[in-house]
């Protein structure tokens, strides 16, 4: 098995966490993350932190794994308030994203956690170690979600982040599978996050529609919208993503007030169906142990391969 110091501080057996999709990122897909030897964590960007609370109560019901839990600055209202919540809850593990890591981690730290703080630059990167975190989420532009206007390729900027700071680093953007995994860790991961393929896992609480349009998506598939602001989406392509794709007076955000219908309802023009480049590469709806499961295995049997392959002289 895979042990690294990212399996340690998070006290999982497979270094690969679940990536903090709101309103998806809920007790019944992280569940199933750590139930399978990851890592899964509880969302706060929808904003909607009573259920939030509750689903961090349901996941102690659901596994006796550990758990983490994100805390995306600029989506809740009071974040000191969830803040002392995660603490109190007793969460051993948090991740912290969309706003500045100087503002959290001591307070996180001093109450017991490990903070992983989410980076798409070098610059983001070099600000969070400085802040005391134990540790980075590193997020290239291909993936899904809520990005920087200026994103910067997994290959590009893990390399550049992990050859500057000696912090256990998870990478994310582009991971779907076992060779993908290994690119990572040969790049100076320790761990993955995994995205899109969780929006698309059995699971995953979201309606079929989207499952499907991600399992039939090509890799050109997505969108890069808002990258005359902040903060920059990358989407799912539809007529309408496709419509604002180079609009650059609307902000597109404004059409995230149809999420519920797009998440729930299957209605993808309603809004945006947020999901990374890799859905290109997604060809079926699967299990979520089976994703897990196989990922790790095919990693540790592509660094098998590669040495066979390439021996040392």
């Amino acid at each position: 098995m895979l042990k690294n110091r990212v399996t340690e501080l998070l006290g999982v057996e497979i270094p690969i966490v679940q990536a903090p999709m709101g309103w998806i990122a809920r007790s019944q897909l992280a569940s199933a993350v750590s139930n399978a030897g990851a890592l899964g964590i509880i969302e706060t960007s929808s904003g909607e932190l009573d259920i939030v609370r509750d689903e961090i109560a349901r996941m102690k019901d659901l596994t006796e794994k550990p758990f983490g839990v994100n805390i995306a600055q600029a989506f809740v209202a009071d974040p000191s308030a969830i803040v002392e919540f995660v603490i109190a809850q007793g969460v051993k593990f948090v991740t912290t994203s969309a706003g500045s890591p100087t503002k959290y981690t001591s307070q996180l730290k001093d109450g017991g956690l490990t903070v992983f703080h989410v980076v798409p630059t070098l610059r983001a990167a070099e600000k969070a170690v400085a802040a005391g975190v134990d540790g980075l989420i590193v997020e290239g532009g291909e993936g899904g979600g809520f990005k920087s206007p200026t994103p910067v390729s997994t290959m590009v900027l893990l390399p550049a982040v992990t050859e500057a700071f000696d912090l256990p680093v998870i990478a994310a953007g582009g991971f779907l599978d076992g060779r993908t995994m290994a690119a990572a860790l040969a790049l100076g991961a320790e761990g993955v996050q995994l995205g899109t393929v969780m929006v698309s896992a059995q699971e995953s609480p979201v309606h079929r529609n989207w499952k499907n349009a991600i399992v039939n998506a090509a890799e050109t598939d997505t969108v890069f919208l808002n990258a005359h602001t902040s903060p920059a989406l990358r989407a799912l392509r539809t007529e309408r993503t496709s419509a604002l794709e180079f609009d650059h007076e609307q902000n597109a955000m404004s059409a995230m007030s149809g999420i519920q219908d797009v998440y729930f309802g299957g209605d993808l023009e309603a809004g945006i169906a947020l999901s990374g480049q890799v859905a290109g590469r997604i060809k079926a709806s699967r299990p979520v142990c089976d994703i897990i499961q196989e990922c790790a295995q095919d990693c540790e049997k592509t660094l098998l391969s590669l040495r066979s392959l390439y021996p040392l002289s």
